[in-house]
C-alpha cells in the first residue's frame, strides 16, 4: 500500500463488488532515483505539463530538466546530486511530479530542487485536485523517509507556486527572499501602446542612444532558437558576462561554473528536446554589442542572462537590447515578460510589478536544525555580505579566479 493510500484513503465499509467504487483509488506514489527512470517519464510528464503546467513552470518542463541532467548529474562513482523525483499516478495517468534531488553536504543529507542552480523557479507539477495538500504531504513524507534527509532546502519558490502554501503549513521557514520583477504585456494591445507608460524623456533618451550606437555601424537584431549559431552566441554570452563580472568585481559561482555555460549552449542549440530557450544579439557593424539568453513557456518570456561587450559600455547597448526583446515578446503575443530575481534597480525601472521569491528550509534532524539555523539563516547571508564588502580589487581577483577555474 502506498504512503498516500495510508494517509488519505477513504474510511467506511467497502462497496459491494458488483458496484463501482464509491471513491476513486488514491494516487499511487513512486520515487524515481535513476536516469533511466527519469527518461521513461517523458511522455507522461509532457502530458501532465500540457494540462496542469503554468507559465511560471518554465523550469519544470521535462526538456529543461533533461538538459540539466545531461550536465549536472555526476558520472558514476562521482559525488553530486542524485535524483529523488516523486511521482503520483491515478486512473492511469501522471497527476504529480515533485522534481527533487538529494545530495550530501558534509555529514548532512539535503533535499533540493532538480534543476538547481540554473532553474530560477522551483515548484511541483500537479493536477488541480481536492486532495492536493494531502498528496503533497504524502509525496514529501515518502521522499524524506526514503532518502533519510536531514534538511529540505528549496530555493527560489515563487509566492504563487503550487508548493508555497504547503511549505508554510508544514512549518518550513523562509531563509531568504528576493523579488522577481515582470512586465504585464497583456495589459496593452501593442508594444507601442505599452511603452507609453514610460516617461517621454526615457523614450526619447533610448531613441537618442540607438542613433548614437548606429553611428558606429549598422544595427541588426539576430534571434536564434536552435542550431550552431545559437550555440555559438550562447557561448559568447557567457564569455562576455564573465568579463563584465570581472570588471565589476562580482562573484557568481553559478555563472562561473563551466557546466552552466555548457547547459545553455546545448539547450539553445537543441534540435531535439527543445527547452524553450532563445539567444538574441543586438549587433553593431556585424559584432554582438549585447546578448541575451531567454526562456519562453506558455505565454511567458524570461530573460535568464543578459550582458554586453565592454567595448560598447557607454552606448547603453544592454538597455537597447532589453527594449528590443520586450518589443519582440509583445509582437509575438506573449502575456508576461519576466525579468527574474533578483529585483535589481535597472529591472524595476522596466517592470510593472514584482513577485516575491522565497528560499524555504525545513530541518528533519538535530544536525539539520543546526544547518538551517546557523548556516542558511545566518552564515550564508553574512558570507555574501562579507564578499560584497571586500575592496573592489580583491573582488575582481576572486571573480577572475572563479572564471579561470571554469575555463580550466
Amino acid at each position: 500500500m502506498s504512503v498516500l493510500a495510508r494517509t488519505i484513503a477513504p474510511s467506511g465499509p467497502a462497496p459491494a463488488e458488483v458496484q463501482p467504487p464509491a471513491h476513486p483509488e488514491p494516487p499511487r506514489l513512486n520515487l524515481v532515483t535513476t536516469r533511466s527512470g527519469f527518461d521513461a517519464l517523458e511522455p507522461a510528464w509532457n502530458a501532465l505539463f500540457a494540462g496542469a503546467g503554468r507559465d511560471t513552470h518554465l523550469f519544470q518542463t521535462f526538456n529543461w530538466l533533461w538538459h540539466w541532467a545531461n550536465h549536472f548529474l555526476p558520472a558514476h562513482g562521482q559525488a553530486g546530486p542524485e535524483l529523488a523525483i516523486v511521482t503520483a499516478e491515478a486512473a492511469g495517468r501522471l497527476v504529480l511530479v515533485l522534481p527533487l534531488v538529494v545530495e550530501r553536504t558534509g555529514p548532512l543529507t539535503v533535499l533540493g530542487w532538480m534543476g538547481d542552480p540554473v532553474s530560477q523557479y522551483g515548484d511541483a507539477l500537479m493536477e488541480d485536485r481536492p486532495d492536493a495538500a494531502a498528496l503533497l504531504r504524502a509525496a514529501f513524507d515518502l521522499v524524506i523517509t526514503r532518502t533519510g534527509a536531514d534538511v529540505v532546502s528549496l530555493r527560489r519558490v515563487r509566492a504563487d507556486a503550487v508548493v508555497a502554501p504547503f511549505l508554510a503549513d508544514i512549518g518550513a521557514v523562509v531563509t531568504g527572499t528576493q523579488q522577481a520583477p515582470f512586465l504585464d504585456l497583456a495589459s496593452a494591445v501593442s508594444f507601442a501602446d505599452y511603452e507609453t507608460r514610460y516617461s517621454s524623456g526615457a523614450r526619447r533618451n533610448r531613441k537618442r542612444q540607438r542613433r548614437r550606437l548606429a553611428e558606429r555601424g549598422p544595427l541588426a537584431l539576430v534571434w536564434h532558437t536552435h542550431g550552431a549559431e545559437a550555440e555559438a552566441l550562447a557561448a559568447e554570452t557567457f564569455r562576455l558576462k564573465r568579463l563584465w563580472m570581472q570588471s565589476r568585481g562580482l562573484v557568481s559561482p553559478t555563472l562561473a561554473d563551466a557546466r552552466t555555460a555548457r547547459f545553455f549552449a546545448d539547450a539553445t542549440r537543441a534540435e531535439t528536446h527543445p527547452a524553450g530557450c532563445h539567444v538574441v544579439a543586438l549587433s553593431c557593424a556585424g559584432k554582438p554589442a549585447a546578448l541575451e539568453i531567454g526562456v519562453r513557456c506558455k505565454g511567458r518570456s524570461a530573460i535568464h542572462v543578459i550582458t554586453y561587450d565592454l567595448a560598447f559600455e557607454k552606448t547603453a547597448a544592454g538597455a537597447l537590447l532589453m527594449e528590443d526583446s520586450i518589443r519582440r515578446a509583445a509582437d509575438d503575443g506573449l502575456a508576461v515578460f519576466d525579468l527574474l530575481a533578483p529585483g535589481d534597480g535597472y529591472k524595476l525601472e522596466w517592470a510593472d510589478d514584482a513577485v516575491a521569491v522565497h528560499d524555504w528550509a525545513m530541518a528533519r534532524s538535530r544536525a539539520g536544525r543546526l544547518y538551517v539555523d546557523l548556516y542558511l539563516k545566518r552564515m550564508r547571508p553574512a558570507l555574501k555580505r562579507g564578499v560584497e564588502a571586500l575592496p573592489i580589487g580583491v573582488r575582481r581577483a576572486l571573480a577572475q579566479r572563479l572564471c579561470r577555474q571554469a575555463d580550466a
